[in-house]
């Protein structure tokens, strides 16, 4: 394709992403869907020469532009969500008892549900198995905006997104999470591959990679973002008080300040993200500096997110889906269809109820929870680390079946999200707050109340 040409295709497809999200927000089509449909007819054009759309070939930058994008979509999540979390207020756990029990329950269900499909119907190797249940386990951050909230609200307005619609708030706390805590298990698959049996490394693997990784993770995350909030909020020197400069880049520095120390300290650097955010977001709450960090990372994501699916696009129409069996397409299925809306469902049963309600959640709205695990860019990622760290049986499949499973998600999840959402509006129950029913009723007290004596027949004058 010539350079000239080339230009003219790139502005166009950006124009359509532009104006994408305003056209798909009342229909039921989603705008990864049509980035992947336009990806799909540019590569039906002449390819530049030298151009490599082979994941195999090219894991590296797969690998790397991936993790990036996550690692936005994660500082923006974290952002995004209003809702405290405080170890010094522990009353503050239980209205995220929902996220508790999607990363619990859900998640270990989902990945022993799609190794043991991938084992028995896939008849992959175990551990090829379970490397499969952990690259599709987590709900991704970039593609589920759809279902997440919309961002940090402030001073300004009248009652934050996620406290008044719990559906969203699970979703989008559940994918700020996952990408992180799915790591143990893809170091699992990569120890079975590389390190013999299981009695040779599962008790350091237990200790370290799935208890001291994340408490590494979550502790550089409070730390890097105590020091960067006393820098934006209350630094002594006003010339560098970010937040009052209104300078929005300072998120993707706490992106990076946060990844690289969680890394270098053996954590897991996609954890201290979203801690690191979720620090920073509870710093001066009200204050209009989380809105516009929140904006430029989510400008940052969507121009990233726009690449990736259109180069999806293009790959799929390049062969990329080229070692796709029926085996595949069942998993895929399986995946979607089966196995993260019966894990989702067992996750979101468990809890305290309240007014009909599982974690301020009605049926109809634990229903789309559990069905809304969408699957996406840290699929890709994760299978891209794990083909780099050890000798994966089957890659090519192995990037087929995953990269067919995305499709079907950003297809299947486009396609209904906005009649599901409007379904849960129109039935929920009047009268009964989200945020309400998941705050405890006061302790009855325990002294009777004292009875009133009548009063006396008013006597002669």
């Amino acid at each position: 394709m010539p350079a000239d040409a080339a230009f003219l295709v790139a502005g166009l497809a950006l124009l359509v992403a532009v104006v994408l999200p305003g056209l798909t927000r009342k229909l039921a089509v989603s705008a990864p869907m049509v980035l992947i449909g336009l990806g799909m007819a540019i590569g039906l054009l002449p390819v530049p020469d030298g151009a490599n759309l082979d994941p195999v070939d090219s894991r590296v930058i797969v690998e790397h532009v991936t993790e990036f994008t996550v690692l936005v979509a994660l500082m923006g999540v974290g952002l995004a969500l209003d809702r405290p979390l405080s170890l010094r207020r522990p009353g503050t756990f239980r209205a995220w008892g929902a996220t508790w029990g999607l990363l619990l329950v859900t998640m270990p269900l989902t990945i022993g549900a799609v190794a043991l499909l991938g084992w028995t119907v896939g008849g992959l190797a175990p551990a090829t198995a379970l490397l499969l249940g952990a690259v599709l386990a987590p709900t991704d951050p970039v593609l589920a905006s759809d279902v997440q909230v919309e961002g940090p609200a402030v001073e300004t307005d009248d009652s934050p997104v996620d406290e008044r619609d719990e559906v969203r708030f699970a979703l989008t706390s559940e994918a700020g999470l996952n990408d992180g805590l799915a790591f143990p298990f893809v170091h699992a698959a990569i120890l079975m591959l590389t390190a013999g049996a299981v009695s040779d490394w599962g008790p350091r693997w237990l200790l370290w990679d799935l208890v001291g990784k994340v408490a590494v993770g979550v502790v550089v995350g409070v730390a890097a973002g105590w020091l960067l909030a006393k820098l934006a909020f209350r630094a002594p020197n006003p010339a560098v008080r970010t937040a009052d400069l209104g300078e929005p880049t300072f998120a993707l520095a706490a992106v990076f300040a946060a990844y690289g120390a969680s890394e270098l300290l053996g954590g897991y650097g996609f954890l201290a993200v979203f801690v690191t955010a979720m620090t920073i977001r509870s710093a001066d709450r009200d204050h209009v500096y989380h809105r516009h960090m929140h904006e430029f990372v989510n400008r940052l994501e969507h121009l990233l997110v726009f690449v990736i699916l259109l180069l999806l696009g293009v790959a799929l129409t390049r062969g990329i889906l080229g070692h796709l069996d029926a085996r595949g397409a069942l998993l895929g299925a399986g995946v979607v269809l089966v196995a993260r809306p019966l894990a989702g469902a067992a996750g979101l049963w468990i809890g305290r109820r309240r007014g009909g309600r599982i974690h301020g959640l009605d049926v109809r709205e634990r229903a789309v929870t559990a069905f809304f695990g969408v699957r996406g860019i840290g699929s890709l990622y994760y299978l891209a680390y794990a083909a780099g760290h050890a000798p994966v049986e089957g890659e090519r499949w192995l990037w087929s079946t995953v990269t067919f499973t995305i499709v079907l998600s950003v297809v299947a999840h486009g396609v209904l999200v906005t009649p599901a959402m409007s379904w849960i509006e129109r039935h929920r129950e009047d009268g009964i707050d989200p945020v309400e029913a998941l705050t405890p009723s006061p302790p009855p007290s325990p002294h009777p109340p004292r009875r009133r004596r009548p009063p006396s027949p008013p006597g002669p004058r």
